[in-house]
């Protein structure tokens, strides 16, 4: 496979940084590396920068730019949206969310578990669809914060967030909806979504720089402050602003808004031709999630009886970068527990392979990777100690 050419199908692990947003972004590395807290004029202008991207930030969420806060990743506007409401309603002590979140909602539940709090995880069904049965049963009155994604990292299923929304503020708690995976690939408007209270974003998942993201606070929202010293973004996080990844996202977020019609006409050609070419040419599969409303981009292949990470290192021979839902632990492959909790059979679990695409692939690359999973699944079956 000498001199093969990268084709990158797993954007929803990072995205490749626009050409546009590392040239607004380098400046400020460079002739204005001024602290925008600073009282200096040309410390101003920098200030000024830093405000028109919160602006643009703003835009893209539908949403008053004071209610914009930048945080270092999603992760971190996460943690900030859970333990900052637990410690803003002290009398109240159980949190809610699902069994198929991100590691950074699921262990900072399990984290504030060990501490006393009661922590309920919702079940999804065979689809990966949320009982909205069981959050109506589960929410009650000590319930201070419902943490639920708006769409699955894995398989890419949509949350019918307007519902769950609803249903949490009938029983007066606060929804933080982590929209990492959402951005760029679904209209957000926080102004015709009033049921949300906080809403995360991360800036490397819609082609700005890992390292800065940002937390949506809805005005009147209450959230103690974990992060303290200084008094930057309005006191809610301490800590000198990162002007030049912030100016990034500002830039990203106004591509990617004016991009969204087309990349999900794009991907969903693509996804769905995938799809179509696998199932067509290769038997016992599963597309997890398939049934239910899904990103566009999105498609999490299960092959039977072969293990992902054997189709992923041989993908990466033929120069296709994907993901694997499975993960190593004490030296055995666990299967993904979002696949678990959706009662996904052993032996497709193990095999699953997530496919996320963007703007900057190819119909010729769909056929490419089509071909490979052919001959690759062909050949691990024929050593699978698993196989019939």
């Amino acid at each position: 496979m000498e001199n093969k050419k990268l084709i990158y199908m797993d954007n929803n692990a990072t995205t490749r940084v626009y050409e546009e947003v590392l040239e607004a972004m380098l400046p400020y590395f460079k002739e204005k590396y001024f602290n925008p807290s600073s009282m200096y004029s040309v410390a101003g202008g920098v200030h000024k920068e830093m405000e028109k991207a919160r602006e643009q930030v703003a835009d893209f969420l539908g949403c008053e730019k004071v209610e914009i806060c930048f945080v270092s990743c999603g992760s971190e506007g996460d943690n900030m949206a859970i333990r900052g409401t637990i410690e803003a309603y002290p009398t109240k002590n159980h949190i809610i969310t699902t069994k198929v979140e991100h590691p950074a909602v699921i262990e900072t539940c399990k984290s504030l578990e060990r501490l006393g709090y009661r922590i309920t995880l919702l079940d999804v069904d065979n689809d990966g669809n949320i009982n909205l049965e069981e959050l109506k049963k589960s929410v009650n009155e000590n319930t201070a914060i419902v943490s639920i994604m708006y769409a699955n990292n894995e398989t890419g299923v949509i949350f019918p967030i307007k519902e769950i929304g609803e249903i949490v503020k009938s029983a007066g708690a606060v929804l933080h909806v982590d929209a990492v995976q959402a951005a760029g690939k679904l209209p957000l408007n926080m102004k015709n979504e009033p049921y949300i209270d906080m809403l995360t974003i991360a800036g490397h998942k819609i082609h700005a720089p890992k390292g800065i993201g940002a937390l949506y606070i809805k005005n009147g929202t209450k959230l103690r402050t974990v992060q303290t010293g200084g008094h930057q973004e309005r006191g809610r996080r301490a800590g000198t602003e990162n002007v030049p990844y912030i100016v990034g996202l500002g830039k990203a977020c106004s591509m990617v808004k004016s991009e969204l019609p087309k990349f999900n006409e794009h991907t969903s050609k693509l996804r769905d031709k995938l799809e179509e070419e696998v199932s067509k040419r290769i038997n016992d599969i599963k597309i997890n999630g398939k049934n239910a409303n899904r990103v566009s981009n999105t498609t999490n292949i299960s092959f039977k009886n072969i293990e992902g990470e054997s189709v992923l290192l041989l993908l990466d021979g033929y120069g296709i970068c994907t993901s694997s839902g499975s993960a190593c632990s004490s030296g055995t492959l666990e299967p993904s527990p979002v696949l678990q909790s959706m009662g996904v059979p052993f032996e497709y679990a193990h095999s699953s392979t997530r496919f996320s695409l963007s703007l900057d692939n190819t119909m010729e690359e769909i056929n490419y990777t089509a071909d490979a999973l052919e001959k690759i699944v062909s050949r691990l079956r024929d050593i699978s100690p698993y196989r019939n």
